[in-house]
């Protein structure tokens, strides 16, 4: 199921930013972000008032929707961890539950090392956080379907309404 198709409750919303600065303090990392495949930002922690969030969340997808095209050129199913070093920051991309992704950005207080390690010791938690809001939102989304107003109404109904 698509993440567009997730509901964000409030508690779920804090278990995750929770979640996400635990392992950013842990990680020693500036900015953690979750990102779903569509490019739209999920949770932000950390140093992210400088930086454009919005153009992140979308080039992060944009990366790992292009590296995934790489990997099945090459006979690979994706490459689950992307890392990108530069002269100050390094960029740390992982997919997580196969629904979103991990961006943690970092600069020489940690190391690859670190936050591979973090990564891995969060990587469940957030996993099972995500697949409990995927519940959720199926419920949600069953119940209100169910109950929907507009079930009754016809193609006659409607074109009444509009004088046709």
């Amino acid at each position: 199921m698509p993440t567009s198709d997730i509901v964000l409750h409030e508690e779920d919303f804090h278990l995750i930013r929770d979640l996400i600065q635990r392992l950013r303090i842990e990680a020693n990392a500036r900015v953690i972000c979750l990102v779903d495949r569509n490019g739209q930002q999920i949770a932000c922690v950390g140093e992210a008032q400088a930086l454009d969030m919005t153009a992140l969340a979308s080039l992060a997808a944009g990366n790992v929707a292009a590296t995934d095209s790489l990997a099945r050129l090459i006979g690979e199913k994706d490459f689950s961890t992307l890392y990108h070093e530069g002269e100050k920051d390094n960029l740390h991309l992982s997919m997580i539950g196969e629904k979103v992704i991990l961006v943690v950005i970092f600069d020489e207080r940690s190391s690859l090392g670190l936050v591979r390690l973090r990564v891995k010791k969060y990587a469940g938690e957030l996993t099972a956080a995500l697949e409990r809001m995927q519940q959720k939102s199926l419920k949600t989304k069953s119940g209100k379907m169910a109950a929907s107003p507009f079930t009754d109404i016809t193609d006659e109904d409607i074109d009444s309404l509009f004088g046709n």
